[in-house]
């Protein structure tokens, strides 16, 4: 039946959805829409249509020919039967049914698309973004969506259930002391001044404790001018969540509770109970606050063995060494990539050693460096790394952090385990470091923001020895990468003036940048916490993919455009003129 251009009356709507037709309706007369996906013509007599809408895929049998091509949309009503004996389709949900007789509306015509509409077709990244309109039709795609929605969904009931309530705070913001750049709005009303797009609602949401909401928490929109990569956009969503009179251990248990909701509604099965470690735990194991503990290849202390040791590469402050399990057999030029990508990292040099089999069948060691060791130093390295015969011991001698940081980060190297594969481990990491080196005025930088409450244990050193103070900080962490951070806060005025004199903030510095928070507190702060957990992050892991681009709608390119609307775009000049501005040209590069 040649399709009829032309809109439908409102009794031709859809009766079904494509994906959900199954054996239940055989014999009534359905109305489905979606997209042309196939279109297959036997002769002059009988046409077949494969119709997609996001629940999947419905073959149409029309008689006659039919004027439509791919991704044409498209109404059709049939008759819902069997399929023919030896025809039924095993990797479709509809399968083992078809829609006979049917007639065809076209709703609206389509050019041929830039590719395919289907997962098996493989398409580079900037061709996908610029339409990615036609991208977004994909079965993938949809899914990551949809998943999307069912974290948040889950999210938002879970907050709801432990007494939080919604707020929404405002976009346009004065700018914050949070560490990374902001993206800028100019005034047009206020000529010289500028709004920020917030970082995050940290601010806001503590002034709402203040206000006595007392539990709140929102799908926050948040945005940072930094540099992307597959877990960072300039946009993102975070689960937001603040709390008066709680501790840390309350919030874990708010936020633990909700993420393990998530994990429930996306996968189907609710993880254990999330294992709780400290900071210095996680550099002292894994090497990093980012710990994945899919695997083990966990770091060993081998400081005591080469204590007072004759051999210059370990005559360092630290030897930690990690042991890959049937390492062995990695040939000398994978040896010499992983020792230059140590030196990448910033150590001075890697030690390997192989451990063989010696012909009384005990373990022995081979290695350049072998010959160095004494028999003590020998038989400690095998016992402090429990290695045997087999298996590859690596071995970094620098200052403790080096050791750690670049073992760390050869660990995650040679485990290759994509973010995205099972099983999921999550971890709390707790008692971060208050600050987190020095700035070119020799004072101490905050390593969360400046209103992270010190540990109590260790306020007495807040002045005396700040690098030694740890923090009441916690982070998140599922299969190496962080989900999100919180803190309990400071809502004690003379605790925020001593952070801010170690920071070197003067008050005057202090009232101008933060006197709007600060002017609050006076007037009644309670105790309070809080923590953010990054949405994207968490379905990315959830829907098996390992760059969060694939579960945002209209996400930017790794350069910070966007292909399908060519933004960023130069602002006219009058709109440069209402707002004040003029446009200079970009600094050279060097």
């Amino acid at each position: 039946m040649t399709a009829i251009p032309g809109p439908l009356d409102a009794t031709s709507m859809r009766t079904h959805l494509c994906g959900r037709v199954g054996t239940s309706d055989v014999g009534d007369s359905v109305r489905v829409c979606g997209w042309v996906a196939k279109r297959r013509e036997h002769g002059e007599h009988l046409a077949f249509i494969d119709l997609r809408d996001h629940t999947g895929i419905v073959q149409c049998v029309v008689p006659g020919t039919v004027d439509v091509r791919s991704e044409y949309v498209i109404a059709v009503e049939g008759v819902v039967r069997p399929r023919p004996e030896g025809t039924a389709n095993p990797e479709l949900p509809t399968g083992e049914v078809e829609l006979g007789e049917c007639t065809v509306t076209v709703l609206a015509s389509a050019e041929p698309p830039p590719f395919a509409v289907e997962d098996r077709v493989d398409v580079d990244e900037t061709t996908r973004l610029r339409h990615r309109y036609v991208d977004l039709r994909r079965p993938r795609m949809q899914a990551n969506l949809r998943l999307r929605a069912a974290v948040n969904g889950a999210l938002r009931a879970a907050m709801d259930r432990q007494g939080f309530v919604e707020v929404e705070t405002p976009l346009l913001w004065a700018p914050t002391p949070e560490g990374a750049r902001e993206f800028v709005v100019p005034s047009r009303l206020h000529h010289g001044s500028s709004y920020v797009l917030p970082q995050s609602p940290q601010l806001a949401k503590q002034l709402l404790m203040v206000a006595g909401i007392d539990r709140y928490y929102q799908i926050a929109r948040c945005l940072r001018d930094e540099d992307l990569r597959a877990d960072r956009q300039f946009e993102f969503s975070q689960l937001d969540v603040e709390a008066s009179f709680v501790n840390q251990d309350d919030v874990l248990a708010f936020v633990s509770e909700a993420v393990l909701d998530a994990a429930e509604a996306a996968t189907g099965q609710r993880p254990g109970t999330i294992e709780t470690m400290t900071w210095a735990e996680a550099i002292d194991r894994f090497g990093t606050d980012k710990p994945d503990l899919r695997f083990g290849m966990e770091l060993v202390d081998l400081s005591p063995v080469f204590e007072g040791t004759g051999v210059k590469a370990f005559g360092a402050p630290c030897v930690r060494a990690i042991v890959l399990r049937g390492g062995a057999t990695l040939t000398r030029s994978r040896l010499d990539t992983l020792t230059d990508r140590a030196r990448t990292l910033g150590a001075k040099g890697l030690a390997w050693f192989r451990v063989v089999e010696g012909d009384d069948g005990t373990a022995g060691l081979d290695s350049p460096l072998d010959r160095f060791l004494s028999d003590g130093e020998r038989s400690g390295l095998l016992a402090a790394t429990a290695a045997g015969p087999g298996d590859l011991v690596l071995v970094v001698a620098d200052e403790y952090r080096v050791a750690c940081s670049v073992l760390g980060q050869l660990r995650v190297d040679l485990a290759g385990r994509p973010v995205s594969e099972g099983p999921y481990r999550y971890a709390w990491v707790v008692d971060f470091p208050m600050f987190d080196g020095v700035d070119a005025s020799g004072n101490p930088v905050a390593a969360h923001h400046p209103f992270t409450m010190p540990h109590p244990d260790d306020l007495d050193r807040l002045e005396s020895d700040p690098t030694s103070v740890r923090s009441q900080a916690y982070d998140l962490v599922l299969n190496g990468w962080e989900l999100g951070s919180g803190s309990v806060r400071i809502h004690r005025g003379d605790i925020q003036s001593r952070v801010f004199a170690v920071l070197g903030i003067t008050d005057e510095e202090a009232e101008s940048r933060f006197g709007f928070l600060l002017g609050a507190f006076r007037y009644g702060a309670p105790p309070h916490a809080g923590f953010a957990v990054g949405i994207d992050r968490l379905t990315a892991i959830f829907a098996g993919e390992d760059s969060i681009r694939e579960v945002i709608a209209f996400p930017k390119t790794q350069s910070g455009s966007d292909p399908m609307t060519g933004a960023p775009k130069a602002l006219a000049p009058g709109t440069l003129a209402d707002l004040g501005l003029r446009a200079v040209p970009a600094p050279a590069r060097a």
